[in-house]
């Protein structure tokens, strides 16, 4: 977090105008939302959440797949991830060694794709697919139904739509994947890459190890209300709406 006052031009702005350079509030000291940042407003000025030194402004939505979905469906080996979705989403670059994956928009699914699939399922490989209710439902409908049932569905959840699974991964737009439901049925933060603490404006979110654009203590989702907790049973971070 020192490293982004002091580098990131967003947050530089914004908690020297507090007269703080760490995020969290100290004694004395006036801020919003316990230091924290809507989401919307860091998206809005994205070009500010550029390091100094430079780096990208583009917005990985898929970023942290990879590690999310080797908690909610232990994926590895030769299994095909397809993540659904429109225009302009990019695979994910995390995804454990030897597992393949497609982005498909489910409303126009290519022909080719599809073929792929279908043959990919024939075979016997493990096919896996993340997305929200509608899309998983459109993509099984386009599928030849006898090979339909055999296609992994794995919801996607954003922080306001969590529900008691039985599986699902956590999501944001801009942040990424932040988490999964684990078969305990408690949400588990991907804690060695996602930071979270609640605020007086909900939770508040920070990825560790992206450099840019940096998102530090952000409100997303318009803020939700929440915990962070340790699992009872595994002793790591869970998010407890």
């Amino acid at each position: 977090m020192r490293s982004a006052f002091a580098t990131v031009p967003f947050y530089r702005e914004r908690w020297a105008l507090d007269g703080r350079t760490d995020p969290v509030l100290v004694p004395g000291r006036t801020g919003t939302d316990s230091g924290a940042a809507p989401l919307a407003e860091a998206v809005h000025k994205i070009v500010d959440l550029v390091p100094l030194a430079g780096g990208t402004r583009r917005i990985e939505s898929n970023r942290g797949l990879g590690p999310v979905l080797r908690k909610a469906r232990s994926v590895d080996g030769d299994a095909l991830v397809v993540v659904l979705g429109g225009d302009g989403l990019r695979p994910p670059a995390d995804l454990p060694r030897g597992v393949r994956c497609c982005v498909v928009d489910p409303d126009v699914p290519s022909a080719g794709v599809l073929a792929e699939l279908s043959a990919a399922l024939r075979r016997g490989r493990r096919v896996i697919a993340v997305g929200d209710d509608k899309q998983l439902a459109v993509f099984a409908a386009a599928l030849p139904e006898e090979r339909a049932y055999r296609v992994e569905s794995v919801p996607r959840r954003e922080l306001d739509t969590m529900d008691t699974g039985p599986y699902g991964v956590l999501h944001d737009p801009a942040l990424g994947y932040l988490g999964a439901l684990e078969p305990c049925g408690r949400w588990h933060l991907d804690w060695p890459r996602v930071y979270a603490r609640p605020t007086t404006g909900g939770l508040a979110f920070t990825l560790l190890r992206q450099d840019s654009p940096r998102f530090v203590d952000v409100l997303p989702a318009g803020g939700v209300g929440g915990e962070i907790a340790p699992c009872p049973r595994h002793g790591t971070p869970v998010v407890l709406a």
